[in-house]
């Protein structure tokens, strides 16, 4: 199927749909590589009705009511990708997924030759701490791979906290698609830049390895406006986890296995989704995290715990009605969320609108606004 010639003459909308389907030309230059100068400059793509409306993200409160509920992923991005070496000199590259008791933690780990188990490496060694030399960097120890044999990713025990070993050594772990220098030569304003704004305003619960993007946009000058207005906001915490940038590998969808994250829903924000639905408001997912952690709630009955939730068309939401997100990658599990959400056809008609309007794509890029396609 040509993903951008949606069906135009009433015929029902495919129901079995392969990897392909989500596939998409994006000319490079439209991957931002910078936000935007303000958090609430960008562009939001109004897909809530059946024609796209463009608008800037500030303009937002316009489309909502009071008594809607905005649900925000709380979680707080961590400085996750730690340099080191081997024993032997070679080089190595940990992105911490997981921070486990006991000093040990879950990991990826990028190396030419991999480690026996018992090794140690060498870690926070890389052009900014070889050249300070008060910075002695640590050791992490190489337990095995996780959860089992099998598994994709290592645990590690380190010799120290964890997370206080991030914040000294470690660099935030920003997506493969923004061209940064990761080896630790970043210039200082880039770093700068980074740390402010690829995290959230409300981060508040350390544990994500990548931002919930959609909320970047938000900043306290429009959080204020929202809340003057009798909009209602909530938090859940899904720490998001290096799986979301892994591409799904089988052109049968329903094959693919999804990653393993985090997410915890409070007992207030349970308290409110039922409040907001109960006077006829409108549920408002901030970022397809948000999404998942409700919906995996609905799913399970479960308000903690692990989700390998994996949304495609065909889906039943519970919760949420609107979604407010940014656009994703062709071919990912984020492509088959949305199309779920708003429906494939639409969704994919929006996309050729954003890339034919020069719309910015991906974590640093603009917005889109949409409706669960019952809505529509």
């Amino acid at each position: 199927m040509n993903a951008f010639k949606p069906h135009l003459d009433g015929t029902k909308v495919k129901q079995c749909f392969s990897l392909s389907d989500f596939d998409f030309h994006l000319p490079p230059e439209l991957i931002a590589q910078h936000p935007a100068p303000e958090r609430s400059s960008s562009q939001l793509l109004d897909g809530s009705g059946t024609t796209p409306v463009d608008r800037v993200f500030r303009d937002l409160p316009k489309q909502m009511q009071a008594g809607d509920l905005l649900v925000f992923n709380d979680t707080q991005v961590v400085k996750a990708r730690i340099f080191g070496e081997k024993s032997s000199g070679g080089k190595v590259e940990l992105l911490i997924e997981r921070v486990l008791p006991g000093y040990r933690v879950v990991a990826h780990m990028k190396v030419s030759k991999k480690p026996p188990i018992g090794a140690t490496l060498h870690m926070g060694k890389d052009a900014k701490t070889v050249a300070n030399q008060s910075e002695k960097g640590f050791e992490a120890t190489l337990i095995g791979r996780w959860p089992d044999e099998k598994g994709a990713l290592f645990c590690f025990e380190f010799n120290a906290e964890p997370h206080a070993l991030m914040a000294q050594y470690g660099h935030m772990p920003l997506p493969p698609y923004i061209e940064r220098s990761y080896d630790g030569s970043a210039t200082e304003a880039e770093i700068a830049e980074d740390e402010a704004r690829y995290q959230t305003v409300f981060a508040r619960k350390p544990g994500a390895v990548a931002a919930p993007t959609a909320a970047l946009h938000f900043d306290d000058v429009l959080l204020k406006q929202l809340k003057d207005m009798g909009v209602e906001t909530a938090s859940v915490t899904l720490h998001v986890g290096a799986g979301t940038f892994q591409p799904v590998k089988t052109e049968n969808i329903a094959e693919h296995t999804m990653h393993s994250e985090w997410y915890d829903i409070p007992e207030s924000t349970q308290l409110a989704l039922h409040a907001c639905k109960a006077r006829g408001g409108k549920v408002w997912a901030v970022g397809t995290t948000s999404v998942r952690t409700l919906e995996s709630w609905a799913k399970s009955g479960q308000a903690q715990g692990d989700t390998q939730i994996f949304i495609t068309p065909g889906f039943e939401f519970q919760w949420v009605d609107c979604l407010i997100t940014n656009f994703h990658l062709p071919k990912s599990t984020l492509m088959m969320l949305v199309s779920a959400f708003a429906g494939y056809e639409h969704v994919m008609a929006l996309y050729a609108h954003a890339i034919a309007r020069q719309y910015r794509f991906f974590s640093y890029g603009d917005a889109m606004l949409l409706r669960r396609s019952a809505c529509l």
